[in-house]
């Protein structure tokens, strides 16, 4: 994970939920992120994952990730190219599901307020800090714990214990 995220903001509403973000019929066919990338966000933007670039940044409303717990949706979300997603806050499922996979997830409603498609958007995930460079606003965020931290400097939950891990008959 970069010490910084830059990118461009993509908008979306409260309650975005997970049927949105991955239809089911993707989650049963495969794992991988860049053929579910292809189809993220499908239920709001069809042509969404073709107009994202790497390192691009979603910025939603309320309750973003609500619905079913499936892993899938926050890598869709990694699979198209987005670095992190801000928003007013999240349903805790996705936040967990996200931090386990290595995406960059902060909650700031005043971001999300003030934050206008197109922005660009710099985050210093260590800082809790959001700048729209598009307007010279800064947001604070509610800054990932330490261990969360860790957990998305790894690259994810798995990545961390690949590293870390000391079992007995390894």
């Amino acid at each position: 994970m970069a010490d910084k995220i830059r990118g461009k903001a993509w908008r979306f509403g409260d309650h975005v939920d997970t049927d949105v973000i991955i239809p089911y019929k993707y989650k049963a066919r495969t794992l991988d992120p860049k053929e579910l990338g292809a189809h993220c966000m499908e239920g709001l933007d069809p042509g969404f994952p073709a107009k994202v670039s790497r390192g691009d940044v979603i910025v939603a409303g309320r309750n973003f990730g609500c619905g079913s717990s499936r892993e899938q949706a926050p890598l869709a979300i990694m699979g198209c190219g987005v670095s992190a997603v801000i928003a007013a806050s999240f349903a805790r499922i996705f936040y967990r599901n996200a931090v386990n996979l290595g995406l960059p997830v902060l909650e700031s409603a005043e971001a999300y307020k003030s934050i206008n498609q197109g922005d660009t958007i710099e985050i210093s995930l260590e800082e809790g800090l959001i700048k729209d460079l598009t307007t010279g606003r800064e947001f604070k965020a509610l800054k990932p714990p330490s261990f969360l931290m860790e957990l998305l400097r790894e690259g994810g939950l798995i990545e961390y214990y690949r590293r870390h891990a000391r079992f007995p008959w390894s």
